[in-house]
């Protein structure tokens, strides 16, 4: 016999200028960001041709690697539940609203996909949230294509 939940989330396109600082400040991302030649240029001019898949709980999404997912539970206890309290705060927030609620509506996570890797660029704690109440989260999956420099 399976066990239900009535919790639902609604995953909504997010506001890619909210998360500007995943790029510019967080300083395990910008590896990734120099390995695979992407700029923040390329993020907002492409971010229109990304979409909203799932993501059920894995170190992998359609196949390719995600860096930075931390889908495991030992992650989660190391990276979350045992966090300063202030990144836990958003967390425990939106637990809260979810249990009272019901229901939320919140921005997807963003993965970068780009040369056969991908990247959780945002949206961790949110993830958790998901995969912490047995739902598959979506994502919005944002295919990053390689610069091409021209001479002119």
């Amino acid at each position: 016999m399976r066990s239900t939940s009535s919790l639902t989330i609604q995953w909504v396109k997010p506001d890619i200028a909210a998360e500007q600082w995943e790029f510019t400040g967080h300083p395990d991302k910008q590896g990734f960001y120099v390995r695979h030649e992407i700029d923040w240029e390329q993020i907002l001019s492409g971010f229109d041709a990304g979409r909203l898949v799932p993501y059920p709980r894995s170190e992998r999404i359609a196949g390719v690697p995600v860096a930075l997912s931390y889908s495991s539970y030992d992650d989660y206890a190391r990276y979350l539940a045992k966090a300063k309290r202030g990144y836990r705060r958003n967390y425990s927030l939106m637990e809260d609203a979810l249990q009272r609620l019901g229901t939320l509506t919140l921005p997807a996570p963003i993965i970068l996909q780009c040369n056969g890797a991908a990247l959780l660029f945002s949206g961790y704690r949110r993830l958790c949230l998901a995969w912490n109440y047995g739902m598959a989260p979506c994502v919005w999956l944002l295919p990053v294509e390689k610069r091409v420099l021209s001479c002119a």
